[in-house]
């Protein structure tokens, strides 16, 4: 039987290039217990993204407004853009038990972490097996011009740098295993004692039950 249980902030967070979206997608597609936090952002949309559905697109003004009214759980600027989480789709969700997944970099996962919602985060970091292997996948991508894969490259030492700060670290080598593991991890942190909700209640029915055999 499942028992009611509280939802998780599922960080998950890489170098750009390292698989954390793909692996956000798979589990996406696959679970039907996770949803995704969409962020806000002031970037523009690539081709093939939608409104509302990769990302918020928003003018710079309407998410600075939004951080001043803190309406916003984490926020940061990246390459020149600004992107951030809702705050209030986020609670509503974990409230139902609904686990929501965070395709963030470590600035946006050590927010989120900082925040009153700390106590749901399970946070995973995303290490590629090299850097050639980090390199080739970017240009492999065919999204970004040769100056934005340089400025990605040169940025990810100091992202990895913070691999430490994380729950767990998985190494993208072969992204099968990687989202095995993934799901291991979720799963196990979704049966901890203290987040199954309903536990209480269960044992005292098991009790409940003793005292009517007497």
């Amino acid at each position: 039987m499942e028992l009611a249980r509280r939802g998780l902030l599922i960080i998950l967070s890489s170098p750009s290039g390292a698989g954390k979206s793909t692996l956000s997608r798979r589990v996406l597609e696959d679970d039907d217990q996770v949803v995704f936090s969409v962020s806000a952002t002031t970037r523009s949309p690539r081709p093939g993204e939608k409104d509302g559905r990769e990302y918020f697109f928003t003018s710079r003004e309407a998410f600075e407004s939004l951080v001043a009214s803190n309406g916003m759980l984490e926020h940061a600027e990246v390459f020149g853009n600004f992107y951030g989480t809702p705050l209030a789709p986020v609670e509503a969700a974990i409230g139902q038990g609904r686990d929501v997944l965070f395709d963030v970099d470590w600035q946006g996962g050590q927010q989120i972490r900082n925040s009153p919602l700390s106590e749901a985060v399970v946070s995973v970091f995303v290490l590629p097996p090299s850097i050639a292997e980090l390199e080739a996948r970017l240009q492999k991508r065919g999204q970004d011009s040769a100056e934005v894969v340089a400025g990605r490259m040169a940025q990810s030492r100091a992202e990895i740098s913070h691999w430490a700060e994380y729950d767990y670290v998985l190494v993208n080598d072969d992204v099968d295993k990687a989202e095995a593991d993934l799901r291991a991890i979720v799963q196990a942190e979704r049966l901890k004692r203290g987040r199954v909700t309903g536990l209480t209640g269960f044992v005292a029915g098991l009790n409940a039950e003793y005292e009517a055999m007497q």
